[in-house]
């Protein structure tokens, strides 16, 4: 009887375990993220919480898919194909001022990146050694590139003469820099910087000049979400930020372990390089001096003003850009929950 007892008491058990993991699947949030680029280093601030649960703790079921530029991320959020994203904070002002009848314009939440990543670079053997050296110089990026596109800001700040530019897809850039069929690139530091020395050029034979050390004090990326889903599920974005919060806290104490997020997304990943890439994009934008200052997440209104004024002169949108309509930090966790920049 013992025995049958048991066997009746472990089956309910077994059984009402079974019914509970689809009702627990049923109760969590999807939410459909969209990354600025490939899965690459920094791509881990969005896998931690995946990969160590947070997001689902904080009852969230998120996709986190690999995107080809700010500009794309910023379209497909406002189209609703995407819930949040992550995104140039220059693109979103750019969509705003340039859409200003859209229905669903993406507001910023979060500042991740507190400096913009933008940097021009080139080799010492060209010569160019400051940004005036820059003047009368042939310089390549995609078209669509931060850092061209901002470009106007960086070179009015330096009284930079007129330059000459030369379009090409991003696998290019670097390449074209090395074979010296432009004296100058922008991009990313931590993406060109790396990717000239995968093409065999040293770190201390590139001339990097990154735009915020030469008064450029944009922001960078923020994260997204569409306006739609802000108003019916203000509860899931502030869910996913704290959660993300999280990740980027662990991801902080130990970047080497994160990158294995995106190593798990990607196979070909080299797991070393792109913890050199993430090291380099936290000391260089996200554990930079002005995020330490301002607080992790969190922006000043006077530079976003400023910042807003120079896009609308630079990227010369068909309306000015309102700085109070593409940001809020009305979901952001508390300041306590976001004090995780360590010097």
């Amino acid at each position: 009887m013992q025995k049958r007892s048991f066997l009746r008491s472990t089956l309910a058990t077994t059984l009402a375990a079974l019914v509970a993991v689809p009702a627990l699947a049923q109760s969590l949030t999807p939410v459909k993220f969209q990354l600025d680029w490939r899965f690459e280093g920094p791509a881990a601030l969005f896998l931690v919480p995946v990969a160590k649960g947070y997001f689902k703790q904080a009852g969230l079921d998120v996709t986190v898919d690999a995107g080809n530029g700010s500009g794309g991320a910023v379209t497909r959020v406002a189209s609703g194909s995407y819930d949040i994203g992550f995104a140039d904070m220059a693109s979103l002002m750019e969509f705003h001022a340039n859409n200003p009848d859209a229905p669903n314009k993406p507001v910023a939440v979060m500042m991740v990146y507190n400096n913009t990543p933008a940097s021009v670079m080139a080799l010492k053997k060209s010569g160019i050694a400051k940004p005036a050296d820059l003047a009368g110089k042939k310089l390549g990026a995609p078209v669509f590139d931060a850092g061209r596109r901002a470009y106007p800001i960086f070179a009015a700040a330096n009284k930079i003469g007129p330059v000459q530019w030369t379009a090409m897809d991003p696998p290019l850039r670097e390449t074209m820099l090395v074979r010296g069929d432009v004296d100058a690139i922008t991009g990313f530091t931590f993406t060109s910087l790396l990717n000239l020395e995968a093409r065999g050029v040293k770190a201390e034979d590139v001339v990097v000049m990154q735009y915020p050390d030469y008064g450029v004090k944009l922001y960078g990326n923020a994260i997204i979400v569409n306006p739609k889903f802000l108003k019916e599920k203000p509860e899931a974005v502030k869910a996913f930020l704290k959660a993300f919060t999280l990740g980027v806290k662990d991801l902080l104490a130990n970047p080497a372990a994160a990158v294995e997020t995106v190593k798990a997304r990607d196979g070909i990943v080299n797991s070393e390089l792109e913890t050199r890439r993430l090291k380099l994009a936290i000391d260089t934008v996200i554990n930079s001096p002005d995020a330490r200052s301002e607080g992790f997440g969190q922006v000043v209104p006077g530079r976003l003003s400023l910042m807003a004024s120079q896009v609308s002169d630079a990227f010369g949108t068909k309306t000015r850009v309102n700085p109070e309509t593409v940001w809020t930090s009305a979901y952001l966790p508390s300041k306590a929950e976001l004090n995780i920049l360590k010097k």
